[in-house]
Order: C-alpha cells, then structure tokens, then sequence
C-alpha cells in the first residue's frame, strides 16, 4: 500500500511536484503523476505544493476508530510538536480532547525521545563511529539508506523515539494494547508499517490534521475541554525534539563534553548538501542532527501548520519545556533500541550517449545550444530529463520549449495550409495575426500586415457590427473589389482578447461553377426549345400529308367499291 499518491482527476500537467521533489521519486506516465515508492522518501512536500490538491493519504483512521468501538485498550503516543501546532490554551486540553474520543490514556512521544536521548548519549561516550547522524527522522533515513548509501556506517544504530515509546507502552500495558501515533508526519506511517525491522511497535497513525477533522466531526471543542496532564513522567527538555537543535540540545543538557562537534540542519536541500559534504570525506568527529523538513518537525506536511510561522510554533514549545532532564522513572526502562540501517539504493539503467543525444533530438535539442535547461519539466537540466524519459519516470511532452513549439507548429501548420483568409482583428481595428493566404490577398508580409488597420484593405462594417454586439456573423457572402475577392464571411467576437477573428472562404471558382451550370442550364433550355418547335413542325407537316392521302385513298376504294357494285347488277 502506498501512503501517498497522486488522484489522477486532478493532475493538471502543471509538474510542479516534480519540480520540488529533490530526489526525482515521481513518475509522469500518460500525462498523470505517480509517486515511485522504492524511492520515495516520504517528505511530502509533493503534497504542499499541489495546486490541486490532488494528494491522497492512506488513513487509519477507520481502523482507530475500529479499536474504539471495540472497546480495545487504545494508547495514544501524541509527538511533542502538538505544543506548537495545535490550538488550544492549555495543553491539557488536548489531552481531554484525546480522552473524550474514546483514547484510555495520553503519553508523549518524548517519553521515547528520553530513551533514545540517553542511548546517543552512551554512543558518543563510547566514541567508536568517525561520524554520528540521528535517525530520529524517517525521511532522513530514506535520504540516506536510498541516496547515500556509503553513509549507513555512520546512521546511529537506534529507533526512533516514536518506535522507542511504542515498545515502552506495550512493556507498560502488555502486547495487547493498541498504540496510536499522533503527529505531524507522514513518513512515520511508512516507517511504522513498511518497516519489518520495527514492525508492531505502532499500531496505526494519525495526523494533527486527521485529529483536528475528528474533532470537528464529534462537536468537540479544545477550547471547552479541560486541562487534564499526561499521563506519562515529565520529559522535560526531551520535548523540544520537534525543533531544529532540540536532539543537541537535550544531549547537551546532560553531556556537554564528548570531543564530537555538535551541528544540525533541517531542509532536504542543506541535508543533501551535508551529506555530500561527508561524501567527500570533509567532516571529521561531528554529531549531526538532521531533520528533512525545514525548521524542524513542528513543520511537517501533515502538521497542518506548514504555512504557518514556524518562530511562533518554536517559542511556543520552548516556552512549555523545562531544561531539566527527564524524570528518573523513565529511564529505568530496559528496551530493545538498535536498529541497523543498510543500503537500499535503486538500480536505474543509464542511457549511452547515443540513446540520449536521440531523446534530446526528439525534442528538438539537436546541439548544446538548444538544451535551454530551463527546469519547467521539473528537472534541472535537458540532459536530467532525458535520463529520466530513458528509466521511464518522465515523457516526451513534459518538455515545455518543445511543447510550446509543437503546439506552435500545429497551429501555423493550420493556419497556413488553409485556404481561407484568417486574421484576428482587435477593438482599434488593428491586424494582430493573419495566415500566409490573407498575406497575399493583402498584398503585404506578415510585419506590414501587423502594422496596419484593417480597414486600409477592405470594407470593414461587418467588423464594427461584431466588435459592437459581440453577435457572430455566420457564412455571409461578400463582395471584396478591394482585394478581387467573392467570400463567404465568418466573424466570431474573442472575449478574452477584445478581438474578432474573421474568416474569408474564397468563393470565386463556385461562383464561376454556379454561373457555368446556370449558362449550361439555360443552354440546355433552348436547345430543348429548339427540339420542341421542330418536332412541332414535323408532326403538323406529317398531319398534313396524312390527311391528303386519306382523301386520295378514301376516293379510290370508293370507286373500286362502286366498280364491284355496279358490275354486279349490269351482269
């Protein structure tokens, strides 16, 4: 299951997730952005920044709910970066919040951040790694297991504290209980159920956003509850975890000296940088703290607070921590805590020169000069984009210069193949676009016609009429002496550009047809005229012959009628 995606509604080809993933783990495929899993590192920030919001995140929040209705012992571990980013007035109210939902107890994941503080501690007491980085962030774990490997060596070999007080409230309320992580992360999901290394020490997690929906679904308002305390021990200075310098800090409280030079970073691009940094071999004896998100966890995508200021958040999880250490009682746990972190880098086949040149050549990037590494694709060079249309991960058409061009292309292919005259003409009767037909009808280049009033070559009344009304005038034929031209006129008004576009169907060859067949027609006509007064003629010259041998005739077979007769009586 993939914590998140992308819905594919409401991709719009705007690329911007991809342009701010840093490590390129989203594939374009038919137009439709997807997240790679294997090399995702779950930082969410492809989230933050779609416009369209077209994220999904798989929740657990039926399953929770689930545990409640069934009446199941369920636990909250709640991340100490609540302190900042939800709204309450006193913290406690959040805990009854929790508590009227159903939860049977409310711990802090500090209690956990106190363990594992303690176990970084005996680390650099021991002093055996050149390098030590936390891994208290799950996103900086997949940075490095997936992108720098050759730095697991110097991973410290520890949990989470997230993971830490998973272990420690099942040891405290046996296996039975269900464990809910409440906070602003959402690679903690990835790491709590696509992990086997620290599989079951979490049951499910929820969102300060998913928490702040429930509550709102429920009526209940933070505001009215009341303030109720943790159930857990103070963690004291171990609450300050979620902001940048707090896994330093809370060592520092305790352990100040350990020849090991404290540094932090938070924000993928200083991590990457720090971690190059130590690729080249230029950091010696450091303890780093690294947080993927900048200012910190208090930061997170899922906090619902990213936009929001992170000072105010950070003085205000300051202002409810004590610079104390933990109390006692939560030290005295025993827990399994190491963890080994190994490589898990991908393996991408990488294209020859040739294959690449002949991907670049698609695009029209036929010489170094036309890569323009512009990075609207989401990549930072032409070459960055090439590889990944190679591995499959992008395509052709996320390239914009050749989308622009190809788009281009189309559309003059179109206006200058056909037959018509095309021109756009805006309110002031100026020419903004014509085709190469209407150039040579108008007898000028493109420049000149863009320079020049419509209404220099032609009657433009038809015009005014629609720029006026803004009504179409619809296969109207027209009689254009000034340009020896017969049309049928098309006039469209463009909203959006206060312009008409005007349409000229050379009519002259049907015109010419139409009076061939008319001359035809009435050729046609008169000779069937011809054929009917000669056949009438005819027919009156024939009736006149009939009738004179039909006398001739009568009169003969008369006198041969009588000559038979009137031989009979002489006889």
């Amino acid at each position: 299951m993939k914590v998140i995606d992308f819905q594919d509604a409401n991709c719009k080809h705007c690329y911007k997730c991809v342009r701010n993933c840093k490590v390129k783990a989203i594939s374009v495929k038919n137009e439709q952005a997807h997240i790679i899993r294997d090399a995702c590192i779950h930082c969410g920030r492809c989230l933050e920044v779609c416009p369209q919001n077209a994220k999904t995140f798989a929740s657990d929040m039926d399953r929770v709910r689930g545990y409640l209705r069934q009446g199941i012992k369920t636990v909250v571990s709640i991340a100490p970066s609540y302190l900042g980013v939800l709204d309450y007035d006193k913290p406690g109210q959040v805990v009854d919040a929790l508590l009227r939902l159903g939860f049977y107890e409310v711990r802090e994941t500090a209690e956990g951040a106190a363990i594992v503080t303690k176990e970084y501690q005996r680390l650099l007491a021991e002093a055996e790694m050149e390098n030590m980085i936390t891994t208290c962030c799950p996103s900086m774990n997949d940075l490095i297991e997936k992108y720098y490997p050759s730095l697991t060596k110097y991973m410290l070999p520890v949990v989470s504290p997230m993971i830490a007080h998973g272990r420690l409230i099942k040891q405290i309320h046996g296996e039975d209980v269900r464990v809910v992580f409440l906070g602003p992360c959402i690679a903690k999901k990835e790491e709590a159920i696509g992990d086997d290394r620290v599989f079951g020490a979490i049951d499910a997690i929820l969102t300060f956003e998913e928490f702040e929906k429930w509550l709102r679904r429920e009526g209940i308002n933070i505001h009215t509850c009341e303030d109720k305390p943790m159930a857990n021990p103070a963690t004291n200075i171990n609450r300050i975890y979620p902001i940048s310098g707090g896994v330093v800090r809370s060592i520092m409280e305790n352990h100040p000296g350990d020849g090991y030079q404290k540094i932090y970073v938070d924000g993928q691009e200083a991590c990457m940088e720090l971690l190059e940094s130590m690729e080249k071999g230029e950091l010696k004896n450091c303890f780093v703290e690294a947080n993927i998100c900048a200012g910190g966890c208090i930061k997170g995508p899922a906090s619902n607070n990213w936009n929001k200021s992170f000072a105010k958040a950070s003085l205000r999880i300051q202002g409810q921590v004590a610079h104390a250490p933990a109390a006692e009682e939560i030290m005295n746990y025993e827990l399994p805590l190491e963890k080994k972190f190994y490589d898990r880098s991908r393996t991408s086949k990488t294209p020859s020169e040739e294959e690449l040149r002949e991907i670049l050549r698609v695009i029209g990037k036929n010489k170094r000069e036309d890569e323009l590494n512009c990075g609207a694709c989401g990549y930072s060079s032409c070459r960055a984009k090439a590889i990944a249309v190679y591995q499959g991960k992008a395509e052709i058409g996320m390239c914009l210069p050749y989308a622009v061009a190809k788009a281009e292309s189309m559309s003059n292919i179109v206006m200058d193949t056909t037959p018509n005259l095309v021109l756009i003409i805006d309110k002031e009767m100026r020419i903004c676009e014509c085709n190469k037909i209407a150039q040579k009808f108008l007898g000028v280049s493109r420049a000149e016609a863009l320079e020049s009033y419509i209404f220099e070559y032609i009657e433009t009344q038809d015009i005014e009429e629609v720029l006026e009304t803004k009504q179409p005038i619809m296969h109207k034929k027209v009689d254009m002496p000034q340009i020896k031209l017969k049309a049928e006129e098309t006039i469209v008004y463009i909203e959006e550009l206060e312009s008409v576009l005007v349409l000229y169907q050379d009519i002259r060859k049907e015109e010419q047809a139409k009076e061939k067949r008319y001359h035809l027609k009435m050729e046609t006509i008169e000779m069937a005229q011809r054929v009917i007064d000669k056949q009438m003629m005819v027919a009156q010259e024939i009736a006149g012959l009939l009738g004179e041998t039909t006398a001739e005739t009568k009169v003969t077979l008369t006198k041969l009628r009588d000559s038979i007769l009137f031989d009979d009586e002489e006889e």
